[in-house]
Order: C-alpha cells, then structure tokens, then sequence
C-alpha cells in the first residue's frame, strides 16, 4: 500500500474513532422500549410474547406477554442443546459396528444410540454421517456369504439403536423379501454373541453435533441428543424422559417450569409452551456459565450462517454479524431467541409470534419486522474494531 493511500485511510480511522459513540445506558433503554413497542404493536404479530433483557445484570427492559405460555416452535432446541451439555460430556462420539457372529447364522449390530445415524447412504455421503443403509447392506450380504447365498434362520442382533432404527432394519429386509429376523438385545448380550469384526462408524463429538443441531435446526439430532441426554439423567428414553429432565433441570438453575408443556425437544410438536421469560432466564444461564459457551458459538449468525443466513441481509443490514439467535418456525408461528450486539452492551431477547396468519406472506412480514427492530438496536463495537484495523494499517504501511 502507497504511503499516501496509507496516511488517507489512517486519518478516516482516525477520524471514525473520535465521532461520539451511544453510550449511554438511558439512551439504550430508551431505544430498546421504542423499537419493542413498535413491534408489540406491528398488526401482523398478533400479539407477541416479547421480553428483553440486560445480559449482564438480567434486568428486564422491555416484556409483554411474558409469562404468557407459548409455542416455542424449535425456540425448545435450546433446552435440548442445554440439556445436552449439562448431562453428557461435549466431547463423547459415538460408535457403531456390524460383526459376524458366534455362528454363520447370524450378525451383530452394536450400537451406542448414535445421533448421528442417517437412514439414507446418499444423505450419510454427503453429510458425512454414519449410514444405516450402509449396515443393513452388509448385514444381509454377510450372512448370504457365510451361508452360501442363503438367509434361511438367519438373524441380526442389533443392541442400542433407536426403535425408528431397528423399525427401518426391518423393513429393509421386508422390501429385500428374505426372512432374516431383527431380534433387539443389551450391549453385553450384543459383545458376547460377536465374533469377528466387519465394519464400523464413528460420529464426530457432540459438541460438533449440538453446533449442526441449533445451526440449522436439525429435528432428529435434537430429538436423539434430548433422549441421551434423559438417560445420563436417569430417566428414560422417550418424550416423558426428556420432559422430567428439562423440568429438573431447568428447575435447578432457578427457573420456575410453570406452565412449561414439553411434549417433544424439536418443536414440531403444537403442544409444546414455554414462557418467553423461561428462555430468557435459559439465556442467561448459557450466557454466564462456561459449560455453555460452545452452545452460543453453535447458535446461527445473522446474515451469516444456518437458518439466519438469508435474514438481516435486505432487511436490516445494520444487523448482519450482530445477532446470534434460535429460529422457530411453524404454521403460525415464526419466533427467535438469542443475543444482539448493541455497541456496548449485549441484550438477550425472546420475540414468541406464535398467533399470526398462517399464510407465507404474513410469515415473511412477521420475520422482515422482526430483523428490523432488531436492526435498530444492532450496534457494532466501532471503537474496538476502528483500533484493530488502525493497527492492521501502520503495522503493514
């Protein structure tokens, strides 16, 4: 870079750097009960539960409905993800392998409740993931080998996969028109009925799992991640183990599970509520607790990334980079819940549109007043990135 071009762009920066920033917290406040009361009463919400928060003081500057029970819609893998992370170490994967067994008549699938299982291989392929159509192949082509061609009394013992797992395992055999059974079995039953080992799969760690999971709001993950995360618990393997869990849980960080109905942990399910003031608090709890830092990491960026990677960009563009959030949509709903960068300061909010028209258009109005008022109070730390980038200039000038 010329010396000319070099002391130019110093003098902008420098000039940058002395404009007056907002700091001020009253101001803040004050744009905050502006810019969410405009949205409280934008005719297309219908109504919203809304609450915002200090991030670090957790004094509520602005609610309304908040204590009202809500669809979160996928607003919930946030209490999967914490779950998650609080009962299960982040850095566990998960194993899968097919072995022959003690005899030609049969083969083993031992199992470890991998989330990661696909049950497509052309979707494993390209995702990466372990493929169950991968296993079931060979298993069946094993015991045709070991057996001359035949699947006469033959069997798979498969121990620790879901029940969608062994349901699809059998239907595969179905639609393949042979007569092998799927006989479910424990792990130590599973390792003593092994012989020699065929192949195997291994996930990657979980945190790389949660991150996939709130980054583009992976149902399954959510579900199995949830139902792992039960288990560790000491609760079972189905939505009533995942509903104790995260009311236990919650429960112990200090958040009251009134009117807390948790009948799934993707969201699909319409039972489900939550207050926005629950998810808030949840936030705070992730926000100031180390154990939760890779969950922020893993949730979506504004303009950037996962399900907010087309938001903020034609809407807000103030705001793109600034707001890191949970998405949730269903018919009818269309909510986001998360942290946005205000200069400063960093605020947790919870917008909980969960009574407006079901229609596309009114959906797409819905999201576009959101990143908006959310674009309002999207800041970017001038001062620090102004100094950072000065210093990048004179060290290369």
């Amino acid at each position: 870079m010329s010396h000319k071009k070099t002391s130019s762009l110093i003098s902008l920066l420098v000039g940058l750097l002395v404009l007056p920033q907002p700091t001020s917290f009253a101001a803040d406040s004050i744009a905050i009960t502006s810019a969410f009361s405009q949205l409280v009463s934008t005719p297309a919400l219908a109504d919203p539960s809304v609450i915002v928060l200090d991030e670090i003081t957790g004094e509520v500057l602005y609610e309304s409905n908040a204590n009202s029970p809500r669809k979160p819609a996928s607003v919930i893998k946030l209490i999967s993800a914490t779950a998650a992370y609080t009962y299960l170490s982040p850095t566990d994967s998960y194993t899968t392998t097919l072995w022959d067994g003690v005899d030609s008549k049969s083969v083993v699938i031992q199992g470890s409740l991998d989330p990661w299982i696909s049950y497509e291989n052309s979707v494993a392929q390209k995702m990466g993931r372990t493929s169950l159509e991968r296993f079931e192949f060979n298993a069946l082509s094993r015991l045709k080998k070991l057996n001359s061609g035949s699947t006469k009394n033959t069997t798979i013992y498969a121990s620790n996969l879901y029940p969608q797992e062994v349901r699809h395992l059998e239907k595969f055999l179905k639609d393949h028109k042979v007569s092998t059974k799927v006989v479910r079995i424990k792990g130590d039953v599973a390792i003593q009925k092994s012989a020699s080992y065929v192949l195997g799969s291994t996930s990657p760690i979980l945190q790389r799992i949660i991150d996939w999971t709130l980054t583009w709001s992976d149902n399954l993950l959510a579900e199995r991640i949830a139902r792992l995360a039960s288990v560790a618990a000491g609760n079972t393997l189905d939505d009533a183990g995942v509903a104790i869990t995260f009311e236990t849980m919650l429960n112990s960080m200090g958040i009251s599970t009134s009117n807390l109905i948790v009948k799934d942990a993707s969201g699909l399910s319409k039972e489900n509520r939550v207050t926005a003031k629950q998810i808030s608090q949840l936030l705070m709890v992730i926000y100031h607790d180390p154990q939760f830092a890779p969950l922020i990491n893993g949730l979506p960026v504004g303009g950037v990334s996962g399900t907010l990677e087309n938001r903020f960009i034609e809407t807000a563009p103030s705001a793109v980079g600034l707001v890191r959030a949970k998405t949730g949509t269903l018919d009818g709903t269309t909510n986001l819940a998360g942290y946005v960068d205000s200069g400063d300061h960093e605020y947790i909010f919870v917008i909980i549109a969960d009574r407006h028209s079901k229609s596309y258009s009114v959906t797409k109005r819905v999201r576009a007043t959101v990143d908006r008022i959310l674009g309002k109070i999207a800041t970017p730390r001038l001062p620090e990135l102004l100094t950072s980038n000065l210093e990048s200039v004179t060290a290369t000038s």
